[in-house]
This record gives C-alpha cells, sequence and structure tokens, in this order.
C-alpha cells in the first residue's frame, strides 16, 4: 500500500504552520497541518472551549453518522489496495467528503489496479502545505485559484489545471432547533437562539470567504460578527453546529444535501447572487509517481458519471471543456 511519507509531510506541515497567519478570532480550529493527518481528531481539539459534557456528547452524535461511511471507505481501500499495482494520494476539501467518497468507492471497482487515498481539508493548508512539495498525487481545492497559482509556480502536471464544480451555500440548523431558518432565511443568524454561528475560517477556507461576503451583502455581517466562531474547514464547521458546539452555521449545500447531514437537519439555501462565485478545481501535482493513474482519475470524476455524482450532492457544474 502506498506510504504518505510521514517525515516529509510533517516537515512541510511545520513550514506551512510558521508562514501561516494566526487570527484572534474565537476559531476553534488553527492547526494548519491536521487536515492532512486526521479531520476527526482536529475537530475534537477545536471543540475544546466547549465544555466537556457538550463535547463528549456532540462528538458521538457526528460519530453516529460519519464513522459507518469512513469505515466502509476505509475497508474498500484496504481491500482494494492490495492488487494495485498503483496508488494515489489525493488532498481534497472537505466539502467533498461524502460525493468523492462516494465516486472513489465506485472508481476502485471500475479500476482495481489503481489504489486511492484522500485526505480531506482546508484548501488554503493543502495549498501551504503543496507550496512546499507536499506528497499528494491530486488536489481538488474549492477555490480554483489555488490550483491556478501552483500551476504558475511549476507544480502542476503538464501546466493543466481542471475546473468540476461550482460550490454553493446554506444556513444549516439541527432537526431540533427553534430556529424556523426555512422561513426566517438568512434572519435565522441574528435570532436570541443563535448564540453561536459556525463558519470556515476566512483566512484559508474558500466557504469561510464566501460566507463572510454572504453576510456583508444580506446586511447582517455587523450583527453576527461578535456572535462566529471558526471551524478549520466547511466539514468540522458543519460538526459545530451538529454536535451543538455552535447553534447556527453557514455549511456547503454538499454537505448539507448528503444523507448523513440530511437527515440530521434543516436548512436554507444562500441566493447565488449574494457571494463570488464559488468555481471549484484542481490539479496534477508534477512530482505524482502515478502520472497515468492520476489522469485516469481525475478524467473519471470530470466524467459523465462524476458529473451526475457532484449534481446530486448539491454542486453546480462547469461547462463541459
Amino acid at each position: 500500500m502506498c506510504e504518505t511519507r510521514p517525515a516529509e509531510l510533517a516537515r512541510v506541515c511545520v513550514e506551512a504552520r510558521s508562514g501561516g497567519e494566526r487570527g484572534d478570532r474565537q476559531s476553534l480550529g488553527k492547526n494548519p497541518c491536521s487536515d492532512a493527518v486526521n479531520m476527526q481528531q482536529h475537530a475534537a481539539c477545536g471543540l475544546r472551549r466547549t465544555t466537556k459534557r457538550r463535547l463528549n456528547c456532540g462528538v458521538k452524535r457526528f460519530r453516529h453518522f460519519l464513522m459507518p461511511a469512513a469505515l466502509a471507505v476505509a475497508l474498500t481501500a484496504i481491500c482494494g489496495a492490495r492488487g494495485a499495482t498503483a496508488e494515489l494520494t489525493i488532498a481534497a476539501a472537505s466539502d467533498l467528503k461524502f460525493a468523492l467518497d462516494e465516486l472513489a468507492t465506485e472508481f476502485r471497482a471500475a479500476h482495481p489496479e489503481i489504489g486511492v487515498r484522500i485526505t480531506y481539508g482546508s484548501s488554503g493548508n493543502f495549498f501551504a502545505q503543496l507550496q512546499n512539495r507536499a506528497p499528494f498525487d491530486l488536489y481538488f481545492s474549492a477555490d480554483i485559484d489555488y490550483p491556478r497559482k501552483l500551476a504558475a509556480a511549476g507544480h502542476a502536471l503538464d501546466g493543466a489545471v481542471f475546473s468540476y464544480a461550482v460550490g454553493r451555500l446554506v444556513v444549516w440548523v439541527p432537526a431540533t432547533s427553534p430556529i424556523e431558518v426555512e422561513s426566517l432565511g438568512i434572519q435565522s443568524l441574528v435570532t436570541p437562539a443563535a448564540r453561536k454561528v459556525a463558519i470556515a475560517n476566512p483566512r484559508h477556507a474558500p466557504y469561510g470567504v464566501a460566507a463572510v461576503a454572504a453576510m456583508r451583502s444580506l446586511g447582517v455581517y455587523d450583527a453576527v460578527e461578535p456572535r462566529l466562531v471558526w471551524g478549520e474547514n466547511i466539514a468540522q464547521t458543519a460538526q459545530f453546529v451538529q454536535s451543538g458546539a455552535a447553534d447556527i452555521g453557514i455549511v456547503a449545500l454538499a454537505l448539507a444535501v448528503a444523507p448523513q447531514m440530511r437527515e440530521a437537519g434543516r436548512f436554507w439555501e444562500i441566493p447565488l447572487e449574494s457571494y463570488p462565485r464559488m468555481e471549484q478545481g484542481g490539479l496534477i501535482l508534477k512530482w505524482t509517481r502515478s502520472p497515468e493513474a492520476a489522469r485516469t482519475f481525475r478524467d473519471f470524476v470530470l466524467g459523465e458519471r462524476g458529473r451526475v455524482v457532484l449534481r446530486r450532492y448539491g454542486f453546480s457544474l462547469p461547462e463541459k471543456n
């Protein structure tokens, strides 16, 4: 099976952290390396500012719907990798968690000779790591500008950047919340019950940047700003709300419509015109050890089956090239 090269990854993580910007917001997650190691462990660290009682209950509830899917993907990866002749290590934006897991499972079944391992996290943190040649073969970013910058620096195989989806935002609450998000819309964020509002960290998460832009555009940012808590990435942001560490949050539609979260909450979609277009893109890294396998996976995601799955998870699709 493919080795992640921990020593090299640790090096680039340290370098990325040293150059990172440290904010004084109520950020509940600040480690730029955690996404490349273990998203759930970092989520637990990020929630330390809540009481232990809320943390334990929240993590148990989130594991209840996340772990079965994660276990299935892990078992598929292990079994499939035994006969693989090529191994791919992929860095992917957290909003792709459910959609890309499904596509990866289908890809392994169609291409048992290619192993696939996916790490989910913040696009900005991955960008910082990849500038230092982190050992990934492919990069799927929630903001196409990051892959474009890497390509401009000479880090893309064949110099090519691809667009695969357009992200969308929703305001999400747990099913048991007293907040009537469907009727209140963006005003849900300023109700008395919305004591803590979770968004992804806008310093490095594209969904956080879009969330701030949407709140400013719709005239609620000044009222909401003191209530904000930051997730390290959009998946951790959703965890905060689902666990009760935050009362309400702005998350990716792709997460809200996934079966695990659709059954656990309610949401209102934020109008697309209220925030900049979130074109998502990626690239194959120049240092990949399996260029043909990487091209095969990229083409699978960009192909008809990939478009069907991405659309089902709430992504808008770019025009075909």
